[in-house]
């Protein structure tokens, strides 16, 4: 990408509607974070199609949301674009906003109400356009549909992660209608897995693939160093330490977890690491398993350095047949023995971990590996690593972006 022209001379700007900037490395923003040294971008906060419920990890969601309606942060002042532009490239950051919108998608009138308020908050934020510039919006949420048409870009991509449809929580009616929509209505449509760009050929044709890369740099000092914060807490449980890292909600399989758990007979712990939603209680509330919670994107090669085998029990169900874990191309980065439900995003990997079938192949090799350590021809399978990283994949997305112009 070092070949094209400063971006403040091409005039581009980025429109990205997605998940909250900073609230999680989604791939969406490992990609932007690599376009925003030559791009004006406009991160737009959105909201799901998730009924919120009375527990604390939704409503400290529902909080921060109401928090960034009153108190916005990050936006820029319109009327001095280029000042604006600048300001965000000293920051690293993008101009982030987070219109007011009603909490929920369900009906028709809900979907006219949030298109008129979203879109009349972005407009205004992108304020008039320059002499000869080019507006690209990005949607990465089906909720984003009925905007196409009433925001002032020049183009539309639909870069599409999940199997939002299938989505534990989501009502996937609801989606599967938006997502239609937004298909039939994009310039173009990006998927990160041969399954979603199979299930997105029905509705039309040249469908990309993208899928997820991965940052070897940081990935590079497992063992080395242990963080800001010093080893976890949860390193002196009961080893082997077998450890799971994402989001904890109902597409773990909790035989699977059962399995691990009963199989290392009081001696070991499963940790499960990251945010929950709604998960299976029969999940939280095994014995020999722990939960710390959440910890921030640069520590988990600390946290990779503490454990002995680094594991993926997902449910075999289609929305993880769909996905692409950003995790598991991050585990595979460790060094550290991997093993892992045998899904279409994991078998691509067969001979750099251990891709299994049934619960009890997975609590066995999960012992025999927590023992024996990496394989020699795993450590050698996973070289070709270095053909995933996220500065090659976000030169292939800014292509996309553009129309095959990059």
């Amino acid at each position: 990408m070092g070949d094209r022209i400063d971006f403040v001379a091409n005039r581009t700007t980025l429109v990205v509607f997605s998940d909250d900037w900073g609230r999680h490395p989604s791939s969406c923003q490992h990609l932007v974070r690599r376009l925003l040294p030559r791009y004006r971008t406009l991160w737009v906060n959105t909201i799901g199609t998730r009924l919120p419920r009375l527990t604390r990890e939704d409503m400290g969601k529902a909080l921060a949301k109401l928090t960034d309606w009153v108190r916005p942060n990050g936006r820029n002042p319109p009327a001095d674009r280029l000042h604006a532009i600048e300001a965000n490239r000293g920051a690293g950051g993008p101009e982030v906003i987070g219109p007011v919108m009603w909490p929920g998608f369900r009906r028709g009138w809900q979907q006219k109400l949030n298109a008129g308020l979203v879109s009349r908050g972005v407009n205004r934020a992108l304020g008039p356009r320059q002499p000869g510039e080019r507006r690209v919006a990005v949607a990465t949420v089906p909720i984003a549909a009925d905007l196409v048409g009433r925001i002032d870009v020049d183009r539309w991509v639909y870069y599409c992660p999940d199997d939002f449809s299938v989505w534990p929580g989501l009502d996937g009616r609801v989606m599967q209608t938006l997502e239609r929509r937004l298909v039939s209505r994009v310039d173009q449509v990006v998927a990160v897995s041969e399954e979603l760009r199979s299930r997105l050929s029905r509705l039309r044709r040249g469908i990309e693939l993208l899928s997820h890369g991965i940052d070897l740099h940081l990935w590079g000092d497992v063992g080395a160093s242990h963080g800001s914060a010093g080893l976890p807490a949860w390193a002196a449980c009961a080893r082997p330490l077998v450890v799971f890292w994402g989001l904890i909600d109902r597409r773990l399989d909790t035989d699977w977890c059962r399995a691990v758990a009963n199989g290392m007979g009081g001696i070991g712990t499963l940790v499960l690491i990251g945010p929950k939603q709604s998960p299976d209680p029969a999940v939280t509330s095994l014995a020999g398993v722990v939960m710390p919670g959440p910890v921030r994107y640069e520590d988990l090669p600390w946290v990779a350095a503490a454990a002995d085998v680094l594991v993926m029990p997902y449910a075999d169900l289609p929305v993880t047949r769909a996905m692409q874990p950003l995790k598991f191309k991050e585990y595979l980065a460790t060094g550290k023995p991997v093993v892992a439900r045998d899904l279409p995003a994991t078998r691509l990997w067969a001979d750099a971990a251990d891709v299994v079938s049934s619960a009890a192949e997975f609590a066995r090799l999960v012992g025999e590996r927590a023992e024996s350590g990496l394989p020699p021809h795993q450590a050698a399978a996973r070289r070709r690593l270095a053909l995933e990283s996220w500065d090659e994949k976000a030169r292939q997305f800014e292509a996309m972006l553009l129309g095959g112009a990059a």
